[in-house]
């Protein structure tokens, strides 16, 4: 590499970087702010809990087919393509949530929100690998801390927005102006190719069967997929528990994934320097540790101000895991001499999956038995995910 490019790359990665960033806050804040009308839509709707939970099906399955399709379009033609194409797919569908009235109308509406949600997830994540490997360090926890404030603000948004009784489909579509905005002053600043380590000669096609069907990388998947679960049921769920089973105000109740969000950024935040020093299966085992019993002792005490900050821990609990779990998942197809996007896909995929399956799981175990007793299950994922971290190891 000459001087000349030598003294270029850290600033062309730096501005990728900020760039990528930004997208994932973006991606935060549009999903987020849906969140807190979640009970007021149930309300509308004349919805109980197990046919919210129904409706809210539809984004994993929305999941699913980003998962089926993202993955080879991201071998095919980059994550800067597919990232800036679900931008705008993931703009124009929000709004739609907001103008369903009726349960199968909500159940789309969820489906095309969920399968650009997951698509954009996993191709901006594929660009964060990219740059990851630019830097040669751990960097990927910043840009999920990004992510945690960027739902932060957004479930803050819609808090206020709920409080002036503006509709969902409307603060829906102005964000989503600010997305496609985004997409065009962000999109730029990309790389312009994942720089995949290259494969052994004769080895690339078996490197790409060996990334699917590695051990390790479904174990990753799943960990993922608790991860996701336990941190989608929180956004949907948590505001509904403290409204109608702590009592608290409907705007105290939407700051619940406030509080939540804003621990994952804060573990997030110092998530790399974590990893670097302790290694990522260490973090993401003691982290989930002590979010599942400050979720426990929050759920237990049915006390307002102990919840919200159960909630915190349970945020500070599961901040890790993600970006520890993509950094492997990238380094298991560089490994097998694999691209990155198809094993990001499958991790990213599941983990999306269980992002918004886990509303309904929720929802379903609620109508059967209580709410309070379907969130009991989430600390148990979290010990799950203890047993499970050793897979992480380097």
């Amino acid at each position: 590499m000459s001087s000349a490019v030598a003294a270029v790359a850290p600033l062309v990665a730096r501005k990728a970087r900020r760039a990528d960033s930004m997208i994932f806050a973006l991606n935060a804040l549009l999903y987020a702010a849906w969140t807190p009308h979640i009970p007021a839509i149930k309300d509308r709707l004349g919805l109980h809990e197990g046919t919210l939970g129904l409706a809210l099906l539809g984004a994993p399955v929305g999941a699913l087919i980003a998962v089926i399709v993202t993955g080879p379009a991201l071998a095919r033609w980059g994550s800067v393509k597919i990232v800036r194409i679900t931008m705008v797919g993931f703009a124009a569908a929000a709004p739609l949530v907001g103008l369903a009235d009726s349960l199968p109308a909500l159940f789309g509406a969820l489906v095309i929100f969920g399968a650009f949600q997951g698509s954009m997830d996993v191709s901006m994540n594929t660009q964060a690998v990219t740059i990851e490997h630019r830097y040669g360090r751990p960097i990927m926890s910043s840009f999920h801390a990004i992510w945690a404030i960027g739902a932060a603000v957004g479930a803050g948004l819609g808090s206020l927005a709920l409080a002036v009784d503006a509709p969902l489909a409307l603060q829906q579509a102005g964000l989503g102006l600010i997305m496609v905005i985004g997409m065009i002053v962000l999109g730029r600043w990309l790389y312009a190719d994942d720089h995949v380590p290259e494969a052994e000669p004769g080895r690339a096609d078996t490197g790409r069967r060996l990334s699917w069907l590695s051990p390790r990388l479904i174990m990753i998947a799943a960990i993922m997929f608790a991860a996701l679960l336990c941190e989608g049921a929180a956004a949907d769920w948590a505001p509904l528990y403290l409204r109608d089973h702590v009592h608290a105000p409907e705007e105290l109740a939407g700051l619940a994934y406030t509080a939540f969000a804003l621990a994952m950024f804060v573990g997030r935040a110092f998530g790399d320097r974590w990893v670097a020093r302790f290694g990522g299966a260490r973090v993401v085992a003691v982290l989930a540790a002590i979010g599942g019993v400050g979720l426990t002792i929050g759920l237990l005490s049915g006390q307002s101000a102990v919840v919200l900050g159960g909630l915190a821990l349970y945020g500070l609990g599961i901040a890790c895991i993600v970006p520890v779990c993509l950094s492997a998942a990238a380094a298991e197809a560089g490994r097998t001499g694999s691209p990155a996007g198809p094993a990001l896909a499958l991790a990213d995929g599941t983990g999306r999956t269980g992002f918004l399956l886990g509303p309904t799981l929720i929802g379903g175990l609620a109508h059967v038995t209580s709410l309070p007793l379907a969130l009991g299950v989430l600390p148990v994922f979290c010990v799950g995910i203890v047993i499970a971290s050793r897979v992480l190891r380097r």
